[in-house]
């Protein structure tokens, strides 16, 4: 008998060190053990990384946030070959006189050529979208594709920030129809594949069709978002996005850069939370998409 139970207590050994925690917060010294009981934890997962607990979730997330917050933002807008004012001269929206007179009256009155153009009807909105999209290589959305519903999850203070709108969100394509008005954010675009998992596919319309497909976008149910400005130190970072954790009783959590902002997402059984946090040393640095439009290169012809 004595004999049998020592060669039973190897295995029982080799199954307690298999139900050790795995969490990947090298603090923690919590077990596996509540796991199998009922109403037990499940824990966070954070890309590939797991946490049993929150305060395990809140600890070990604070070396990404602190990554995310110390990367060096440098916007640096992308200049296309062709100005708009050649743009529209090549696809015959206007003539060599109307872009000269037009360049002439942008000086005077120290706007854009774009506003300008439209200001004095010498182009149509749907023709600045046009040479916008040949300018970036990306198509014009059609007109019917407007003015439908869409369900969505991306928080509307980084879409704003960015004049883009959702135009078709399907979650079993996993594909993003988004548009854009000035200029495609890639920085808003990669955030957006790396949070949702979802193909991103920008296109462009104009700023009359922004405004009002944004009516039509709708909330995904249990979604909510919450802008947190001048927060400061990544340790009061991961503490907050502890706190949302528990209240959705989270069990996944991912974190991305989109431009000056760092977005957090939680989600559980009680819903999920987008956080984004605006780190005061980022403020005064930030560039709007929808403010940083290209200045036109006077030409001679």
């Amino acid at each position: 008998m004595e004999l049998a139970m020592k060669s039973f207590w190897p295995v029982v050994d080799r199954s307690w060190k298999s139900m050790r925690a795995v969490c990947d917060d090298a603090s923690c010294h919590n077990t596996q053990l509540m796991r199998s009981i009922p109403g037990g934890r499940t824990g966070i997962q954070c890309g590939d990384r797991w946490y049993c607990s929150v305060d395990c979730f809140a600890r070990g997330s604070r070396a990404e946030l602190t990554s995310l917050s110390n990367a060096h933002f440098n916007e640096n807008p992308r200049i296309p070959r062709m100005s708009m004012g050649l743009t529209l001269l090549a696809k015959g929206y206007l003539n060599v006189e109307s872009l000269r007179f037009a360049q002439i009256e942008s000086e005077r009155h120290r706007e854009t050529l774009e506003t300008t153009l439209t200001r004095l009807c010498l182009v149509s909105e749907k023709q600045l979208a046009a040479a916008r999209a040949a300018q970036w290589g990306y198509p014009v959305l059609a007109q019917d594709r407007i003015g439908q519903t869409v369900e969505s999850d991306i928080p509307q203070y980084l879409l704003q920030q960015s004049a883009a709108v959702p135009l078709d969100y399907s979650v079993k394509a996993k594909r993003i129809l988004l548009g854009f008005v000035f200029r495609v954010d890639h920085s808003l675009l990669e955030s957006i594949e790396k949070v949702t998992g979802c193909k991103v596919v920008p296109c462009f319309i104009t700023a009359t069709e922004l405004a009002e497909q944004t009516k039509r976008v709708a909330t995904f149910p249990s979604h909510t978002e919450t802008v947190i400005e001048d927060l400061g130190l990544p340790e009061r970072m991961a503490r907050t996005a502890g706190r949302f954790a528990v209240e959705v009783a989270a069990d996944h959590a991912v974190f991305s850069r989109c431009r000056s902002h760092v977005w957090a997402r939680v989600s559980g059984k009680r819903g999920k939370v987008d956080i984004i946090f605006r780190p005061e040393r980022f403020a005064t640095s930030e560039v709007l998409a929808n403010s940083s439009v290209q200045h036109e290169i006077v030409c001679s012809f």
